[in-house]
């Protein structure tokens, strides 16, 4: 009942995942990213264990392939599970269970991985990868056109209802974690335009936490 994508940005060392599905709150179970270690998205019959778990073998030295045959040989039930990775050198490893949900499949291109299952057909994985390829900018940006590739090339079977995006940068808490979680409209483009109103803010809210001597004003009624 998902789409994904995992990535890296090779200009800045970025991480970053990109989800959508039907379910609710998709993002807040499937995505993780850890600055300069990896990302990971758990997804299909959805076991939440198996982000931490595999970011912490990443973190540890383990490639992405090393990874995800570990999770793939320790985990219960793994059989039901998707699980995409990607590592500090931009190498990707995929994970899909012969019990994924209906239409399921995956892609992998330079520093990107994308997976799917329920989809409407098996083109999805791939027309993400070709968005992440062509699009420029920030990761972020490059996460959302994944997504909207995605979505283009038919998405899941049926109407997908939450999404996110989510980036690490340098600190140890993720620079972009922006979700919808239900919406009966696009959550794609929620997520989106949720996006474009947080870029030009997104630096200056890291600059607050570091040394809010030097933050910028926060712009609000009373702020002096």
């Amino acid at each position: 009942m998902t789409f994904s994508i995992v990535a890296r940005c090779a200009d800045t060392g970025m991480f970053g995942v990109a989800i959508s599905s039907s379910s609710p709150a998709v993002a807040a179970r499937c995505s993780y990213v850890r600055a300069g270690v990896g990302a990971v998205a758990s997804q299909n019959v959805t076991d939440p264990t198996l982000g931490p778990r595999a970011l912490d073998l990443l973190e540890a030295g383990r490639t992405a392939k090393d990874a995800v045959a570990t999770i793939r040989a320790e985990s219960k039930f793994i059989e039901y599970r998707q699980v995409l990775a990607i590592d500090n050198s931009g190498d990707t490893s995929i994970h899909s269970g012969p019990n994924s949900l209906g239409i399921w499949t995956q892609a992998t291109g330079l520093n990107a991985a994308s997976g799917g299952n329920l989809l409407a057909n098996d083109t999805v994985p791939a027309a993400m990868i070709a968005g992440f390829d062509a699009a420029r900018g920030h990761l972020a940006d490059r996460l959302v056109a994944a997504l909207r590739a995605g979505l283009a090339a038919g998405g899941e079977a049926g109407p997908v209802h939450s999404a996110g995006i989510k980036v690490a940068d340098t600190q140890s808490w993720p620079l972009v974690d922006l979700r919808c979680d239900w919406t009966l409209d696009c959550p794609i483009e929620t997520v989106a335009a949720a996006w474009e109103v947080y870029k030009p803010q997104a630096a200056a809210y890291v600059q607050r936490a570091l040394d809010p001597r030097a933050a910028p004003s926060y712009g609000v009624p009373g702020d002096e």
